[in-house]
């Protein structure tokens, strides 16, 4: 019987659907956004799209080991991927190792390629976060000392993500980490202090950071200064009026002709409304929900069939993507200052790329086993 159910269950149709849609999108995107951009620096058009289909063969693969994981697996390693998580945000800094690229150390030197030690120190940090949750969470609900401790853990994530520096990567760890810590339990009250208190610390390192209130300055009116700290948002906002309701056509964008900065990354999603119109723009904001919405579900059914951790994982992996997209879309629409996040799966990222599809192997994982389990309840009540 047990082999039988291992063969029937797939994972939920329409988030592989989804995934699907957004990955097909993505590469699509990173092809057209970049073929300008590649062919000025390496005089091969299509030098971007290759990395990114290598990075998504190797993303899948890591989605197929998830996948073939047993979830509670990842519960029993979690200190042990928490030493991972920290290593990693450490080893960026060691000479000889790490490497810094446009003023930001985040880079790990693995030779032929290289790793954004952020990307996958996150997802561990979550995968901890989500155990100690499961583990504590009789403390949790009850006092703060159990609230509080694995925020210590996240503090000091965040500093040396701060230090990279990585802001964007900080606040999506803040609060992915507190979102996960409210929905296995914590009080309401020692949640919305410590959120208060995170923001006010973050925005006060904005303020003291001249880049960043550079930003910020730029951001509340960008046309002041449109030749300089305004560029890429006014760039931006051209790009996506421009795409009116059907876009321009496929490729025939000119904001990514040395216009908008980081065409293919950061403001990729202004590419895709010049050229694929509000259509085009409201299909990916679609599936982002979609995607969200789908992963939340799997989280409630987790609860229900009494797997806590799963549950927790598959929020808190909505939760950070979900996030992420957010602030990658209001970064492009001017909602919110310029960050550096790529907009996960649509984006040239290879780290990003092969770390995010890993996370949705787990999701694909979680909801393989719920099926299993679902699978017998429902034959034992027609044999009733």
């Amino acid at each position: 019987m047990s082999l039988l159910i291992e063969r029937r269950t797939v994972p939920d149709p329409i988030l592989v659907g989804t995934v699907l849609a957004l990955i097909g999108l993505g590469a699509v995107m990173v092809g057209s956004s970049s073929v300008y951009l590649a062919d000025e620096n390496f005089g091969e058009p299509f030098h971007y799209l290759v990395q990114h289909i290598v990075a998504l063969g190797i993303g899948l693969l890591g989605m197929l080991i998830a996948m073939q994981t047993p979830i509670e697996w990842w519960n029993r390693i979690a200190s042990l991927l928490l030493v991972v998580a920290l290593g990693l945000l450490v080893i960026v800094f060691l000479p000889g190792v790490g490497y810094a690229a446009n003023g930001a150390s985040r880079w790990i030197d693995l030779g032929p390629v290289s790793l954004q030690a952020s990307e996958l120190a996150r997802l561990l940090l979550l995968i901890y976060m989500a155990s100690y949750a499961v583990r504590q969470h009789a403390a949790l609900s009850s006092s703060f000392s159990g609230f509080a401790r694995p925020l210590l853990v996240i503090g000091l994530a965040s500093l040396l993500l701060l230090a990279e520096p990585d802001y964007g990567a900080t606040v999506v760890l803040t609060a992915t980490s507190l979102g996960i810590l409210f929905l296995a339990g914590a009080r309401l009250r020692d949640v919305a202090t410590t959120g208060l208190a995170a923001a006010i610390a973050l925005g006060l390192l904005a303020r003291l950071e001249p880049y960043r209130w550079e930003r910020i300055l730029s951001f509340i009116e960008p046309w002041q200064d449109r030749f300089g700290s305004g560029y890429q948002l006014v760039n931006s906002f051209i790009a996506i009026g421009s795409g009116t309701w059907f876009g321009a056509g496929l490729g025939e964008g000119v904001q990514k002709m040395n216009y908008l900065p980081e065409p293919h990354t950061d403001f990729i999603f202004a590419v895709l409304a010049e050229e694929l119109g509000f259509i085009g723009a409201t299909l990916v904001v679609v599936l982002f929900a979609l995607l969200v919405y789908r992963s939340f579900s799997l989280g409630s059914r987790a609860f229900n069939a009494g797997l806590p951790f799963h549950g927790l994982l598959a929020m808190g992996i909505a939760l950070t993507l979900g996030l992420q997209a957010a602030i990658s879309i209001g970064v492009n629409t001017g909602l919110l200052p310029t960050k550096g996040l790529t907009l996960p799966l649509i984006s040239y990222g290879r780290t990003s790329v092969v770390v995010t599809l890993f996370a949705l192997g787990l999701l694909f994982r979680i909801s393989r086993e719920l099926t299993d389990i679902a699978l017998p309840r429902q034959a034992a009540r027609r044999a009733q």
